[in-house]
């Protein structure tokens, strides 16, 4: 009978030793490390997610839309969750525009991911049917993805970085995000849980730019025309507004199309442009008179070893003339009036060789030598428009600083910042950099591009016949790898309009037109698209200081070469332009590129909210409604 109790005791024993060790072992899980064990819990069931904010909108300076964040969504399905999966399958099909058969085919799994994206109003239906999940993201799209294209640039992305106004404005538009923590069961599917919002995300500011719309739809459309009429390897526009340094309107394109941001960072030495700046420096200074000429040797001048030509001969000429005629003689023999120090310091006065410090990342400085690095020739280079380069911003900003009787202001892309509520936070205000030269000189170089254009000057072909133009041509090699490249060159031409207190400053620039010189590219251009700025009715323009027209231009040398003008109209001919009421056309189904002209066309102006195809308008199409009224235009992009 020992044995078994033995057996017995050593049982009981074992029992007790192995209740022991488990209550052992939950003290240690329960009270000792349960709070690792708890931890670990919580982050195998949880996991803390960032909730991204909605970026701010790019609007132009009337609020049409520029770049805008769109919700999107990815569409989770669980087959098991469906009440009527017959029926749920059907509906889910209908809305998101996918196949049923297919859909069908997958039923069998446990869980169906439809990636899209797809937008708001295609999941719509979706929210009330059990077992479909939603899986929110934000979508940067342009409305108009021709606009502007490059120098918007886009936000960052995984494997691209930022570029254009969409880097340099970032901290502005981005918003803050928030964070939130979501339930996951035994298979990894995110439950939200609404108790659980850590932080809302702040949505980001509304910046509106400086840009025109409508008018910089002219300049892009001007600018593909004139690089194929003119068989041109690249181009810039730029249009500035002088009395606030709002840039209206800027594009630069390659001969294929392609959009850069050469006017804000490539370069190129002037030319002939560059001439009135030496007549500023030589007026600032009284070094000359109206009664001072210079004899222009027939075409031909040596400057130590160099030779200076004229391509057409010219006599005595007095500083007008020299600026009338392009004279490379003439400014070169007026230039030898200044010293060094003096011509540099008005070249950087003018914001040569510096940056302007517009809101752009990459914006070149342009380069100006100083006076200890000019050779014996360098005066009469500067004076020509060699031996420094700029701009086409740099050269705009500096005809604005004349066009503002003599103040250069600091360039600007940004009019106004709105925070989410609606709020305006910043609005732009005229940035005096400094006073270069005198009102009255300002207004006698005016004088002198008026006369460039209409009193048998080379910026002729610019000429309009009721409202008067001023402006300077300028035609230079072109530099390629340190040496001129022979047969290659820059035409542009500067232009103030009206010429009478300017509301616009132009640059035209084309690298390697047919034809070589601006007047026969750069000048007529700036003619046609002056022309349709006009027609076009863009709110640009003060129309209340254009009421009383000068006398119609009679000047036969400036109309004999309206046959030089690029020829296009805009907008169509069929289109009418008078005040009064207008029919809203029909753009339904039409991309908005085509329904923006359409309405632009018919004097009006538009909102757009969405992209893709035009679903509808409001007011709707055939609705009368007064010229000059806003059309909002609802888009939904097809998916």
């Amino acid at each position: 009978m020992a044995k078994p109790r033995i057996r017995l005791g050593a049982l009981q024993l074992a029992f007790a030793l192995g209740i022991g060790v488990l209550w052992l072992r939950i003290v240690q899980i329960q009270v000792i490390d349960g709070q690792q064990y708890r931890d670990r819990a919580f982050r195998q069931r949880t996991e803390r997610i960032d909730l991204h904010a909605r970026r701010g909108g790019i609007y132009d300076r009337n609020g049409l839309a520029l770049a805008l964040t769109e919700e999107r969504y990815h569409v989770g399905i669980a087959p098991g969750e469906l009440r009527d999966p017959g029926r749920d399958i059907r509906s889910i099909a209908r809305a998101l525009g996918v196949s049923e058969a297919a859909l069908r085919k997958m039923m069998p799994r446990e869980w169906i991911y439809l990636r899209g994206p797809f937008s708001t109003a295609r999941v719509e239906p979706l929210r009330g049917i059990r077992g479909v999940h939603l899986e929110e993201e934000f979508v940067r799209y342009r409305p108009d993805t021709g606009l502007a294209e490059a120098l918007l640039g886009r936000p960052a992305a995984p494997g691209a970085p930022a570029s254009g106004l969409e880097r340099v404005l970032d901290t502005l538009l981005a918003g803050t995000h928030g964070s939130a923590v979501v339930l996951r069961d035994r298979r990894g599917k995110q439950y939200e849980s609404p108790s659980r919002l850590d932080a809302f995300p702040k949505p980001g500011s509304d910046v509106y730019l400086t840009l025109d719309a409508e008018m910089q739809e002219l300049v892009d459309r001007s600018l593909d025309v004139g690089l194929n009429e003119f068989e041109a390897s690249a181009g810039d526009i730029v249009v500035v507004d002088p009395s606030t340094g709002e840039i209206l309107a800027i594009a630069s394109k390659t001969a294929g199309g392609r959009s850069t941001t050469d006017a804000l960072t490539g370069v190129f030495e002037p030319g002939s442009t560059a001439k009135l700046f030496t007549a500023a420096t030589l007026l600032k200074y009284r070094l000359v008179t109206e009664r001072d000429s210079v004899w222009g040797e027939n075409g031909e001048y040596y400057v130590g070893r160099r030779k200076i030509t004229d391509h057409t001969p010219e006599g005595w000429m007095n500083l007008a003339r020299v600026v009338e005629r392009s004279s490379n003689i003439g400014i070169a023999k007026f230039a030898s009036r200044l010293d060094r120090q003096t011509q540099f310091k008005v070249l950087r006065a003018f914001g040569f060789g510096t940056p302007t410090g517009i809101e752009f990342p990459t914006e070149s400085r342009g380069r100006l030598p100083k006076p200890s690095e000019w050779s014996g020739t360098t005066q009469a280079s500067l004076a020509m428009g060699y031996a420094f380069s700029v701009t086409s911003l740099q050269l705009a900003m500096a005809y604005a600083a004349i066009a503002n009787d003599g103040i250069l202001l600091k360039p600007t892309l940004v009019r106004s910042v709105r925070s989410p509520d609606g709020k305006e936070i910043y609005r732009h205000k005229p940035v005096p950099v400094r006073r270069v030269i005198s009102a009255q000189v300002a207004r006698e170089l005016r004088e002198m591009l008026k006369g460039v254009v209409y009193h048998g000057g080379t910026g002729a072909p610019a000429a309009l016949q009721v409202f008067q133009v001023a402006g300077k041509t300028g035609t230079a090699r072109r530099v390629v790898r340190g040496g001129y490249l022979p047969g290659a060159y820059n035409a542009s031409f500067a232009s103030l309009f009206p010429a009478e207190e300017p509301q616009l400053v132009m640059v035209v620039k084309f690298t390697d037109p047919k034809g070589a010189y601006a007047q026969l590219s750069a000048a007529p251009l700036t003619r046609s698209l002056l022309e349709q700025v006009l027609a076009a009715k863009t709110g640009a323009i003060d129309r209340s200081r254009l009421a009383s027209p000068v006398a119609r231009v009679t000047n036969r040398d400036s109309l004999a070469r309206r046959e030089q003008t690029v020829k296009f109209l805009w907008p169509p001919p069929d289109s009418v332009r008078d005040a009064g009421s207008v029919v809203i056309p029909a753009v339904n189904g039409l991309d908005i590129r085509t329904a923006m002209r359409m309405l632009h066309a018919s004097g009006l102006h538009v909102r757009v909210f969405g992209s893709g195809g035009v679903e509808k308008t409001d007011p709707p199409a055939g609705d009368t409604i007064m010229r000059g009224r806003t059309v909002t235009v609802f888009a939904g992009k097809q998916q």
